[in-house]
């Protein structure tokens, strides 16, 4: 739903629904035919700006609120539909998940490292953390001087605004999720 008038679409019946409008109600608010609103509303046309500015008035809402994507209650990602991101040695799988967003200031990964497999990273900006829950396999990570180990079912958490490493320390496939939250 990545056209304009499908975003129109949901939005205008989303937004009229959380005000109880029927179409005729919200023609008198409008100014908009209900025979328009409908054929908005289902996505057959693709409004003007001034009709959208109309609807936007008589909703009382933002111009922008009708024509950007709405945000969603959730969200369902499969990991096969992610491109991963591959370490330089081949041997660590990255895939992001829920990339950062500035109002959650926080992102997800899931991650593959191979038997032997190093996964090396340069400090992060100042203040950031990473939180780490190991799902299989046995998981070191080098910082600060400091060595950290985890194995199935334990969680890590560390300043990353350092230079940290992890390394599979297993005979199998290590697998982790990766929360990286930035203060900033």
């Amino acid at each position: 739903m990545d056209n304009i008038s499908a975003i129109v679409s949901e939005n205008l019946k989303l937004a009229r629904q959380k005000k109880r409008l029927s179409l005729d109600e919200l023609a008198k608010l409008t100014g908009v035919s209900k025979s328009m609103l409908g054929q908005i509303e289902r996505g057959d046309v693709n409004p003007t700006i001034s009709t959208l500015w109309k609807i936007a008035n008589g909703l009382k809402v933002s111009f922008t609120e009708l024509v950007t994507k709405p945000k969603i209650d959730y969200e369902v990602i499969d990991r096969k539909s992610r491109e991963p991101l591959i370490a330089d040695d081949g041997k660590c799988r990255n895939y992001p998940m829920f990339t950062f967003d500035s109002e959650r200031r926080f992102e997800t990964y899931y991650l593959e490292i191979d038997p032997d497999g190093r996964l090396e990273s340069t400090p992060h900006p100042d203040g950031t953390e990473e939180f780490i829950t190991v799902f299989s396999g046995e998981l070191v990570i080098m910082t600060n001087g400091q060595q950290l180990n985890a194995k199935d079912g334990d969680s890590i958490r560390f300043k990353a605004d350092q230079e940290h490493v992890y390394t599979n320390a297993s005979s199998d496939i290590c697998r982790l999720s990766m929360i990286i939250y930035y203060p900033n």
